[in-house]
């Protein structure tokens, strides 16, 4: 990635505009040797295209995502779990062009790292967040195994810094204890879950996260002491709408809303109270609706008294602030309300490299676009101390880390 400022074509100009850090007692600045301790809760790697193909059971090839070409030459995505979708030609320019090519190497990870200021990140599936949507669990099993085995390949000698999640198939219970175990033993920092344990629309008839069936799941992730992450857009399939508006409607409506439903099924169900160990984070969701979701999972919880069964020792938003996270690129509306609502130790800020909807590798200018209004320590919590308690990273040797390069 280039740091002149000619890399930055103009749809992405937008990205450097910062009121500035005056008054600030450190900044975001990668040139800072004082900055934040910067870690990103959302990463994405960058698999190659055949990973699973090569590697997955044979029975398995046939019903890989893939792209096909029809008679008319026109290209679709297909996908087991989603509707197909076509996919239409762009000449990607300027940063558009380096992010969607960034993200496969570690060592030029870590480039990109620096240039953006991260200390570490925590690292999510790119093309295999489409492992989850089939409703076939052994599938979806064998679809995670391959990535488990290839993201510790990969990253597993830098797990000091690039961190990737282990990704579980939840569809059946003792395939994904069998799994969790496994990545346990091979050092992983954490899980990432999908949002339904079911692949598909809602279906009354499927079991979610909510019922005492996934019990022995929990004890097992209790057991392994690790964080329970739950992405954007899987479970079901997030893109449901088509033609005019389709990319806003699909990223804001089938994307990001529905990490709301296991945020409330851990916190409406006893789940906790079972299981007072666990810990969990919605992944890339933003974080302006958290106030909101608690007032009404406590609204609900009270005013249906009737109907809300089991009766808990504590209101849903009190499980949250104890158990719960949230990670944000830019959402100036839910850090205007973090300290408000008590809830700066529960969000976890992200450049989601090298996605488009991220900020790298401009992050600095974003957090002075939205942390203004935060006191230093805040920001500090926010943008790496909360991530290192979650994922339990050795802030001291992070720090060490830095002042070496440096």
């Amino acid at each position: 990635m280039s740091e002149t400022i000619e890399a930055v074509n103009q749809p992405n100009r937008w990205r450097l505009e910062t009121p500035g850090h005056l008054g600030w007692k450190r900044t975001a600045r990668p040139g800072d040797p004082d900055r934040y301790l910067m870690i990103s809760a959302d990463s994405h790697c960058n698999e190659p295209s055949n990973l699973w193909y090569e590697r997955i059971d044979r029975e398995f090839r046939d019903r890989l995502p893939r792209i096909e070409i029809d008679e008319n030459g026109v290209k679709w995505q297909i996908s087991e779990g989603w509707q197909r979708s076509r996919l239409l030609d762009s000449a990607l320019e300027g940063e558009d062009r380096v992010r969607a090519k960034a993200g496969a190497d570690p060592a030029e990870r870590l480039k990109d790292m620096a240039l953006d200021g991260v200390d570490a990140e925590i690292i999510f599936p790119n093309k295999g967040l489409m492992m989850w949507a089939t409703s076939d669990a052994r599938f979806a099993a064998a679809q995670c195994r391959v990535y488990n085995d290839w993201a510790w390949e990969t990253f597993g000698p830098y797990n000091d810094r690039m961190s990737p999640m282990a990704a579980i198939a939840t569809a059946d219970i003792e395939s994904a204890i069998a799994e969790i175990k496994r990545v346990a033993k091979m050092g992983f920092r954490g899980l990432t879950l999908p949002c339904k344990p079911i692949f598909g629309p809602h279906d009354a008839r499927h079991p979610n996260y909510n019922l005492p069936l996934f019990d022995p799941m929990w004890a097992a992730i209790q057991d392994a002491d690790l964080p329970i992450t739950f992405h954007v857009s899987t479970g079901r399939d997030p893109r449901a709408a088509r033609k005019d508006g389709g990319a806003v409607i699909n990223y804001v409506s089938h994307s990001l809303v529905p990490t709301i439903e296991p945020v409330a099924h851990m916190c409406g169900s006893g789940v906790l109270e079972r299981f007072p160990g666990l810990r969990f984070a919605a992944i890339e969701s933003g974080i302006g609706w958290v106030p909101w979701a608690l007032e009404a999972m406590d609204e609900a919880y009270r005013k249906h008294h009737m109907w809300a069964f089991p009766k808990l020792r504590k209101l849903p938003s009190e499980y949250f602030h104890e158990h719960g996270f949230a990670s944000f690129q830019e959402d100036r509306v839910g850090l205007d309300l973090a300290l408000r609502y008590g809830l700066v130790d529960n969000f976890l800020w992200a450049n989601d490299y090298p996605h488009h909807e991220g900020s790298w590798p401009h992050s600095a200018e974003a957090i002075e676009r939205q942390m203004g209004g935060l006191a230093d320590e805040h920001r500090a919590r926010i943008l790496g101390l909360n991530a290192a308690r979650l994922f339990k990273f050795d802030v001291d040797a992070l720090l060490k880390r830095r002042a070496t390069a440096n």
